[in-house]
């Protein structure tokens, strides 16, 4: 694709290097929109956690697990924007493609919110 077929914005993101083949900024695509689904799965989580009294529990530990469920949510929504163009930026420039740290704090976020959910829900 030429240059100026190129919105501005995807000029701005993507300034330099040669356009992937198709089936692998699709797959880059599909990648993004699980973690998309994740977060939004996070944020319904967190919701249902504030929404939902349960007797064991105080309002204040609830709160908070929510926030918390709600805000890994958040983080894995701009995470995923910012791991997708970061890999497509490598796959234009034919770099190795980024690491996956991303995944290892996501996982030890949920680690954190499930075993507080545990102990405040089936120890308490």
């Amino acid at each position: 694709m030429n240059a100026p077929d190129r919105t501005r914005l995807d000029r701005r993101i993507f300034p330099d290097g040669d356009e992937p083949d198709p089936q692998f900024t699709l797959s880059n695509e599909r990648t993004y929109l699980a973690w998309t689904r994740t977060s939004l799965a996070f944020l319904a989580g967190g919701i249902a956690l504030g929404a939902f009294p349960v007797e064991a529990v105080s309002a204040e530990w609830r709160a908070a697990l929510s926030a918390f469920v709600i805000i890994i949510g958040m983080a894995i929504a701009l995470g995923s924007a910012f791991r997708w163009i970061r890999i497509q930026r490598a796959m234009r420039n034919e770099r190795p493609l980024p690491s996956a740290t991303p995944l290892l704090l996501v996982t030890g976020a949920v680690v954190i919110a499930s075993a507080v959910a545990l102990w405040l829900f089936i120890l308490s």
